[in-house]
């Protein structure tokens, strides 16, 4: 799938907070960052089965943190030197502001559940 410049510069934006320590990937660690409300955005894969998007995107609202659908596991754990990861939460509010406004800017189909509480 070709990639616009805005969700490759995101790409590259998530490449540099995995070096900086600012992202968790995975199931286990998605959770754990969520429920201790240290995560400021959670991105869950396009192909991650419907129960992990709704789990996590259930997760997301009632601890009120942002997350966005988008990409494959295969991408995003190519991007952040892993193997197969359905989701991964951002740390990092600078990073976080900075990739969804990448996201939101390059494709109208990509849609942020907007926080109300927090000012990004």
């Amino acid at each position: 799938m070709p990639w616009s410049k805005g969700e490759n510069k995101a790409f590259s934006l998530l490449g540099l907070a995995k070096k900086a320590g600012k992202i968790g990937s995975g199931e286990f660690k998605t959770e754990k960052l969520i429920k201790t409300n240290l995560a400021t955005l959670v991105i869950i894969a396009e192909d991650a089965s419907d129960n992990t998007k709704k789990k996590f995107a259930n997760m997301c609202d009632f601890y009120d943190i942002d997350y966005i659908i988008f990409a494959d596991k295969e991408t995003l754990a190519n991007v952040i030197g892993e193997t197969y990861r359905a989701m991964l939460a951002i740390t990092d509010l600078g990073f976080s502001t900075k990739i969804k406004n990448l996201l939101m800017n390059s494709k109208e189909d990509i849609d942020v559940k907007k926080d109300s509480s927090r000012t990004c």
